[in-house]
């Protein structure tokens, strides 16, 4: 690119009374404002600096030729000192700002370059400060791996990077100049305004003269960038947040499997509609939770030749009934999420009118409406057509009108793609029609100066007002592929785009979280297995899955091209390797009972902009080790909310993976690994994890933590009672899993440690959030644990009591209530071994019953409301079996009975939904012949003991809870490794 830099040589100061209004006149905002206007006599340029709030600074660098952005991608806030009171002194040509006292000892922590800090360059500017080596960059909404951004180069802009490698396409698919400098000392965020494209080198520059630097270079118009000064990197990100907005409520259902896949859309014979009822039909009978499926364009291709994308217009074939189709998965309990892309071909049936409405860009070199090319049909396939100029009031409203017509169709989300904006001319001028675009500035109409990127705020912005002028209670879904700061006031949920199959992708994919989530990109995630390539090894996809399901947003959507036919492409299913589905289905009921912690997560951000998913030196700057490279770089490891470390593992055939264990202090009493062995890990080391593939990922929870969950299916929101389906139960159960100190490790009984979780009705445009905390402390023989809701709190949960779960080999006796009571719900103790990767409680006994419930699992839910149980049970004819057998065929419930003579059998004749398999308990071979030989594929097993028998009982458990580790209960637990059963209750009676 040519380079014309000037510098303006001096300077003189402009007195700032006579730039403020009368109105604007006062002290504060005098002493906080500098203005200086350079003197260099061919061009004139002005310079300001505004302190705006406490760690909040602006800066401009303009001139008539280099006006402020015309539309910033966020509008300038009203100065707040709280309770500073700054001052100032102006001697000569000298302005000093006064906010405190400060010893001044210290290294700045970010400083302009001396003698070449503005600079004018052609149409554009740049601005360059000095490079802290050995520190970390983060943000920039999207860029490849690894997460630290020092010592690269990147361009400003966002592409259809369709199959792009993860460490080394540039750019992606967002644009958001934020950059913040974190060290231990203390961070830096600069932000731009400008939609214009540019580059940033962080360091990636060098010269013998001007040392070491980072330069932000924008192509068109003049700078108006902010400055955020924080202790910590959450500081920076809470700064950058009160000014460009916090990330919007999304709504509890997104959070669920969302499925997706080309080709089902592109199906002709079966027509895609049937396609699409079969894979819905597939997921019953692969007993797989969805919540949505991304429905992607196919269903917007002509019926006749040239068979290309008409946003808006549905195949009638493939889709005969669109309302009737809608609501077909609806009854299924499956939300469609609607594919639009914001350009039209020229053989659209709308192309001509809006040609004549002016909804597109002019070319003033044709005087005509912008022509680019555009994909039309199968991979590569494209034609001629204009994208839609959100600037011009015919282009927005008929955008507005379609989504509309969508929404009324049932469609619950909308997926705003291909908006890179990927013109080919900057001086294509853009209508500036609507109110939005009016300036007091003079302006030129290019699209240079103006930004491709503008339009894909503009396009969320009439996707959202569609959606909310609809249904103005509810709030609205849109996923944006593209995004900008000013995009994400409108869309809820974005993701990484077409990404890649490969081992390195997924590895990549946690850089790209790490940056999105500083960049406020907080529902965020990636396109699980890759989305094109080759289809991922069972290994690859099971990890990937694994990992997956520890993210806010958790789609399996892919379009995997095909030599020999490039329209369909194939497709990623969960089922699609036999011999791993059950460990897919049981990863994927896992991140449905995880919902209620994401969730928290979710409305957290809302309120603080508190990342979701954190690198793991997030709130650790203390520890010198998380500023080692390795760690930096955010490519294996994050924290999932305060409580979840999550690793991985991401080479074929690997079975450890490196962790560090981050330390907050010496009082940090460090970790517990949530997979086998199970054990006590110190803070502040670096640990290798086993990780068998077909077990987890590797998992450890910070000690002190908890983490609340609820059911393994989909829920129903409590605010959404306009979405029926029996496939969607009530969202009636929590559990609250613990991670205490173990014994001997326990810390004075004084130390209380606290989870504190939100929730909502999950539906609600502005809902009611009501905040819940549960308290343990502990000793070497009991935990005591204590649940309280806010004062205040006005939306109230269907469930009406709570689970606590203990960590594998802990059995301390649990007691409710820190004065032996709980004053303000009862609190059901559920004492745990969590002993498999996924758990469940499957509740038969009534609460009042003398039962008592001992479980070999990880984590708690309720099925009174789930269909289709086929259960095992192993001592059905004692007294505590035959309780539980006449609750469970009460509920049809279908049984299995293991017993030892089927002829002695108590209960004749047997019920449809009870087969007896004759077999010892002691004998693996008999559990799984009864594994096997059910009509039905068994999907929990329960154990029913009573004490009186427990010296006859394998399963000796007296008076506390069974110690399952015996021989018998490891033949038990390896017969439900090996046929992926994840469920396991042992029931006692005392």
């Amino acid at each position: 690119m040519p380079q014309h830099e000037f510098i303006p040589l001096g300077y003189r100061y402009v007195p700032v009374e006579a730039e403020l209004t009368k109105h604007a006149r006062d002290t504060q905002l005098i002493a906080t404002n500098l203005k200086l206007e350079s003197t260099s006599p061919d061009t004139k340029f002005d310079f300001t600096f505004e302190a705006l709030r406490p760690g909040l600074f602006r800066t401009t660098f303009t001139s008539e030729n280099h006006p402020l952005p015309p539309h910033p991608s966020t509008s300038c806030p009203a100065a707040d000192f709280a309770d500073l009171k700054p001052r100032s002194e102006t001697i000569l040509n000298q302005k000093k700002i006064f906010f405190g006292d400060l010893a001044g000892k210290q290294k700045p922590i970010h400083r302009d370059l001396q003698f070449r800090s503005y600079v004018v360059d052609s149409t554009g500017i740049a601005h360059y400060s000095e490079y802290k080596r050995g520190t970390l960059h983060v943000g920039l909404g999207e860029k490849a791996a690894p997460m630290n951004l020092s010592n690269r180069h990147f361009i400003l802009s966002a592409t259809d990077s369709f199959g792009y490698d993860i460490y080394r396409t540039d750019p992606l698919y967002k644009h958001i100049p934020l950059l913040i400098n974190a060290t231990p000392e203390g961070c830096v965020g600069i932000f731009s305004t400008s939609h214009s494209r540019g580059t940033y080198e962080v360091g990636s520059e060098i010269d013998g003269l001007w040392g070491h630097f980072k330069v932000y270079r924008q192509d068109y118009g003049g700078l108006e960038e902010y400055l955020m000064v924080g202790k910590t990197l959450q500081d920076v990100i809470k700064i950058y947040a009160d000014l460009v907005g916090y990330p919007l409520l999304v709504p509890r259902w997104a959070f669920g499997y969302i499925a997706g896949g080309m080709k089902y859309s592109m199906l002709d014979e079966p027509r895609a509609c049937d396609a699409l009822m079969d894979f819905a039909a597939k997921l019953k009978k692969y007993d797989i939770p969805c919540s949505a499926f991304q429905m992607s364009s196919g269903y917007t291709v002509a019926e006749k030749e040239p068979k290309t994308r008409n946003v808006f217009t549905w195949n009638r074939h493939r889709f005969p009934d669109p309302e009737g189709f809608v609501a077909k998965y609806h009854a299924e309990g499956i939300r469609i999420i609607a594919n639009v892309k914001p350009y039209i071909l020229a053989n659209h049936p709308e192309y001509e009118k809006l040609v004549a409405a002016n909804a597109f860009f002019y070319n003033p070199r044709t005087h005509k409406s912008g022509i680019a090319r555009l994909w039309s049909a199968g991979g590569g396939e494209s034609g001629e057509g204009g994208h839609i100029d959100f600037t011009s009031k015919a282009g927005f409203q008929w955008w507005y009108d379609g989504v509309k017509a969508l929404r009324q169709c049932g469609i619950e989300g909308i997926w705003n793609d291909n908006n890179e904006y990927t013109i080919p001319d900057d001086d294509w001028q853009c209508a500036l029609e609507r109110d939005e675009q009016k300036t007091d500035q003079k302006v030129a109409k290019h699209v240079g100066i103006w930004g491709r990127a503008l339009h894909t705020e503009l396009m969320g912005k009439s996707s959202h007002d569609a959606l909310v002028d609809l249904e103005p209670d509810v709030r609205p879904f849109v996923l944006t592929r593209s995004a900008t700061a000013g995009t994400m006031r409108y869309a809820a949920s974005s993701w990484g785009g077409d990404n890649m199959t490969s081992w390195d992708s997924m590895k990549g994919s946690n850089s790209l979280s790490l940056n999105a989530g500083v960049s406020l990109l907080q529902c965020y995630g990636h396109d699980i297995g890759g989305f094109e390539g080759p289809q991922p090894s069972p290994e690859l996809l099971l990890r990937w899955v694994q990992l997956g399901i520890h993210s806010p947003r958790f789609a399996i959507n892919c379009f995997k091209t095909d030599e020999n036919d490039n329209t369909i492409g194939g497709v990623i299913e969960p089922w699609m390797y036999p011999s791993i589905t059950p460990l897919i289905r049981a990863a994927i009921k896992r991140h449905y009972e995880l919902i209620p912690y994401l969730y928290s997560l979710m409305l957290s951000s809302h309120m603080t902009a508190v990342p979701p998913q954190r690198w793991i030196g997030h709130g650790f700057e203390n520890d010198p080790e998380v500023w080692t490279p390795e760690v930096m770089a955010g490519e294996t490891q994050y924290w999932l909310g305060d409580t979840l470390l999550v690793g991985g593992v991401y080479t074929p055939g690997s079975e450890t993976a490196r962790m560090y264990l981050p330390r907050m202090d010496e009082k940090d009493e460090g970790y517990l690994n949530l997979n086998a062995p199970y054990q006590h890990l110190a803070a502040g080391q670096w640990v290798n994890i086993r990780s068998e593939w077909k077990d987890s990922i590797p998992l450890l929870a910070c000690i002190g933590g908890a983490i609340v969950t609820g059911k393994d299916v989909q829920t129903r929101s409590t605010g959404d009672s306009r979405f029926p389906s029996d496939n969607v139960v009530e969202d009636d159960y929590r559990a609250i899993e613990i991670f205490p100190p173990p014994p001997p490790v326990i810390p004075s009984l004084h130390t209380v440690y606290e989870y504190t979780w939100y929730e909502d009705d999950g539906i609600a445009s502005k809902p009611e959030i009501s905040k819940f905390s549960f308290q343990y402390v502990c000793s070497d023989t009991e935990i005591i644990v204590e649940f309280s809701k806010e004062k205040g709190n006005k939306y109230t949960p269907l469930w009406k009591s709570v689970d606590v779960v203990l960590p594998v080999g802990d059995q301390r006796a649990v007691v409710v209530g820190l004065q032996g009571k709980s004053p303000c719900l009862h609190c059901r103790i559920h004492l745990l071994q969590l002993c498999l990767p996924t758990r469940r409680t499957i509740d038969y006994l009534d609460q009042e019953s003398n039962l008592t419930t001992y479980l070999n699992n990880d984590s708690t839910a309720k099925h009174k409301n789930e269909k289709e149980m086929h259960v095992l049970l192993i001592g059905a004819t004692g007294r505590t079996g035959q309780k539980i057998l006449a609750q469970a065929l009460a509920k049809n419930h279908t049984i299995t009975a293991l017993v030892r003579d089927p002829s002695t059998f108590p209960l004749s004749p047997l019920p449809v939904n009870l087969s007896l398999v004759k077999g010892s308990p002691i004998n693996p071979a008999d559990i799984s012949t009864a594994i096997t030989t059910s009509l039905n594929p068994i999907n929990a097993i329960i154990i029913a003991l009573a004490s009186s028998r427990a010296t006859d009982s394998p399963f000796a458990a007296p008076t506390s809870p069974p110690n399952l580790m015996t021989e018998t209960a490891t033949n038990v637990l390896s017969a439900m490794k090996e046929h992926g059963i994840k469920k396991l209750d042992v029931v006692v009676e005392e």
